[in-house]
């Protein structure tokens, strides 16, 4: 035995659940403000701190230059090169 009006009866329910569903839907919320921390990379080395490059002989030197010339001009560097080198760890200490 089915009912005489389940057709006409099924199309409203779909309808009224329909309605319920886009009222559910309609209401809008407050933006909620959130604090998010993002970790930024920052230099702990400022640029006034960091030491001036030293003027290397060798560098100076040509392709052409003696043997002497290019040992003797490293020897002279060695000291200049392990002093910047010195300064540039300290500042770079400074970071830890």
């Amino acid at each position: 035995m089915k009912p005489r009006n389940a057709p006409q009866i099924i199309p409203k329910i779909i309808l009224v659940i329909g309605a319920a569903l886009l009222v559910g839907c309609a209401g809008t919320r407050a933006p909620v403000t959130q604090q998010v921390d993002v970790p930024v990379a920052v230099s702990c080395v400022k640029s006034d701190k960091v030491p001036a490059k030293p003027v290397y002989e060798f560098d100076k030197l040509t392709a052409e230059s003696s043997d002497g010339a290019k040992v003797l001009a490293l020897a002279n560097d060695w000291p200049r090169a392990r002093k910047y080198e010195g300064e540039l760890e300290a500042v770079i200490a400074g970071c830890k």
